[in-house]
């Protein structure tokens, strides 16, 4: 089995800030010389997550509102008490959504739904420059 590493580089602006990193992706799975596998996104940090959405205008902003519910950026973090960086709401949703994302591929392709695509989610309380980590895995 063959692993190849790479590295998406993103500047985000905080505050459920989303990107859809599924071009850069596939690229990164077409150009690796594996045709069958799994690729794995994960952002390092914890007030970053991956996950799917459908990237469209509506779902931005639904999923930010809906995440305000979880943990509405205007309430008091125990999390801040402690660091005094008042992003402990940036922790929680993070927590939530979570880290990385493992797609199957064949041939090539990702196997996404036609609406589906991989997106970025940052929930900093400021702008951060995310370098994504892209790992393939196959044959």
């Amino acid at each position: 089995m063959a692993v190849v590493t790479r590295f998406i580089e993103k500047k985000t602006a905080g505050f459920t800030d989303i990107h859809d990193l599924t071009p850069e992706v596939a690229e990164l799975v077409r150009d690796s010389g594996i045709n069958d596998g799994i690729v794995t996104v994960f952002v390092p940090g914890s007030t970053g997550g991956i996950t799917t959405i459908e990237y469209e205008p509506g779902l931005k902003r639904d999923l930010p509102e809906a995440l305000d519910k979880i943990a509405p950026m205007n309430k008091t973090y125990h999390h801040d008490a402690t660091w005094g960086d008042g992003n402990g709401f940036a922790h929680v949703r993070a927590a939530f959504i979570g880290p990385s994302l493992t797609v199957p591929f064949s041939d090539g392709r990702l196997h996404l739904g036609t609406w589906q695509q991989i997106v970025l989610l940052d929930f900093d309380n400021r702008s951060r420059h995310r370098r994504i980590v892209v790992q393939i895995m196959g044959e």
